[in-house]
């Protein structure tokens, strides 16, 4: 007999928002090194640099500082790249198909046409209950909301 596959859902938080963009803006947004540290940022947590391989089996190196100037690297592995569709990014995985010391989630981003808007949605699948709940009380709701708000501010403009 098969083991039953958990279904996500008691390990996913989930962001969606209509903005007034076109996709193809929001994802330069997120795939250009140069625009990616101009919005990517939480609260106290500001992204300075960004090294983007864009494509399936690709590395992302962003680095954030927090607010004592410390730098952390956020590394990520592309899983899939859809064009001005779909992004999907791990941190179980680093450059090379190397495991990382700990794989927290998936990422999924997803950009969509509605109403001449884009649907833009963010998924972050944890790999338990627990890391989910401590994504939650880092703040994932109120950081993305208005990391959000700056991606789609800088998406109107360029």
């Amino acid at each position: 007999m098969t083991p039953e596959i958990p279904s996500p859902s008691d390990r996913e938080l989930v962001l969606t928002r209509l903005i007034d963009a076109p996709r193809e803006k929001l994802f330069r947004c997120w795939t250009d090194p140069k625009l990616i540290v101009q919005w990517f940022t939480f609260q106290s947590w500001k992204a300075t640099h960004a090294e983007l391989d864009v494509r399936a089996g690709g590395a992302s190196c962003v680095t954030m500082r927090m607010p004592d100037g410390t730098e952390m690297l956020n590394r990520d592995l592309y899983l899939e790249v859809v064009p001005n569709e779909r992004l999907v990014l791990t941190d179980a995985l680093t450059s090379a198909w190397v495991p990382s010391d700990k794989a927290f989630m998936v990422w999924i981003l997803t950009f969509a046409d509605e109403g001449g808007q884009t649907r833009y949605t963010v998924t972050a699948r944890h790999w338990s209950k627990e890391d989910k709940e401590m994504h939650e009380g880092m703040g994932f709701q109120e950081n993305w909301s208005t990391a959000t708000d700056q991606l789609a501010a800088l998406a109107q403009k360029i």
